[in-house]
């Protein structure tokens, strides 16, 4: 699916329009992803009765006003519309959080062409390997709403990692997922407490090295009084 985008420019449906251009920022953003492409018009009566369905759709697994944890969900909108203005009223009536190609962005007619989007609206649901689960979702969305997403996720084998433990950790008293590479960096706690724990019980090479010299030269020097007394 992150394929599909890479070295496009997507930008964010806020106030200031921002934009996403770097692979890592795509990535972010689409990777381990169900991605809807809608395809609509703001001339069209149908994506005008369509869109305040598609958009509640999309907040209820996406806002935190609706749910705790947002889905792993990315809706992109590719507009078939003649101008940026008709573009804009289809934006203004979607979440910030979509996705959308720049009105000069040729890429929008490659897109349609792709999929064979031979009507609008059209909603292209993309499992995260770039393939198609399905080709047109907008009956589905219209029938069943958000439910519709858990059907997805299953047939698209997308996996809720939010609460999964990584199973190859030996250690499960680690802070965090990244706590493995810190500790290869950085002396941790732990590191210092084992450190301490062991010092009473056992010493290294130098410090046997001193005690024993120390003990041989107290021998010495009782061997020596002894001998100057008996003088």
């Amino acid at each position: 699916m992150v394929d599909l985008f890479l070295n496009r420019v997507l930008v964010e449906n806020n106030w200031d329009q921002d934009k996403l251009n770097t692979e890592r920022e795509i990535v972010g953003i689409l990777e381990n992803r169900i991605t809807l492409l809608f395809f609509g018009s703001a001339t069209c009566q149908k994506c005008q009765e369509f869109l305040p369905l598609l958009n509640n759709f999309f907040k209820r697994l996406k806002d935190p006003a609706y749910i705790e944890y947002p889905k792993l969900l990315a809706l992109i909108v590719i507009s078939l519309d003649e101008s940026e203005e008709e573009q804009e009223m289809i934006l203004q009536k979607l979440h910030k959080k979509v996705l959308f190609l720049a009105f000069d962005d040729p890429y929008r007619q490659e897109l349609r062409a792709m999929f064979e989007v031979k009507e609008v609206p059209t909603v292209v649901v993309l499992r995260p390997d770039g393939s198609v689960l399905m080709p047109n979702a907008v009956q589905d969305i219209c029938n069943y709403g958000s439910e519709c997403f858990r059907d997805w996720q299953e047939s698209g084998e997308l996996i809720e990692r939010t609460f999964m433990l990584n199973e190859e950790f030996d250690n499960m008293n680690l802070r965090s997922v990244s706590d493995p590479v810190r500790r290869l960096k950085y002396k941790t706690e732990d590191d210092k407490r084992k450190k301490r724990w062991w010092k009473p019980w056992g010493k290294n090479k130098g410090e046997e090295d001193e005690e024993n010299s120390g003990g041989w030269d107290a021998k010495k020097r009782e061997r020596d009084w002894g001998t100057w007394r008996k003088k």
